[in-house]
């Protein structure tokens, strides 16, 4: 185990993090595309290029941490919750 004995917790301030990054980067997290974008991407350590490499590792870790979830049998979170449809 990694040291995440409270998944919920953890993810709750991983994905306020990662929230904060990507609105400071523009990138939309309801969009694979441009997540998907962000992994790929290494940026240098050039200051205007911190925030994603931020973003960048912070989704790594989301990941690694959801893995180990599923791994150990449990169900992470979705990273943005559904959007509830009116009826």
């Amino acid at each position: 185990m990694s040291g995440f004995e409270h998944y919920d917790q953890e993810l709750a301030a991983l994905d306020h993090e990662i929230r904060h990054y990507a609105a400071i980067c523009r990138v939309s997290l309801a969009n694979r595309f441009e997540i998907d974008a962000c992994l790929q991407v290494h940026h240098s350590q050039m200051a205007e290029n911190v925030a994603q490499e931020n973003l960048r590792g912070l989704l790594i870790l989301r990941i690694k941490v959801e893995t180990e979830m599923i791994e150990l049998g449990f169900s992470p979170p979705p990273l943005i919750p559904p959007v509830p449809v009116e009826t």
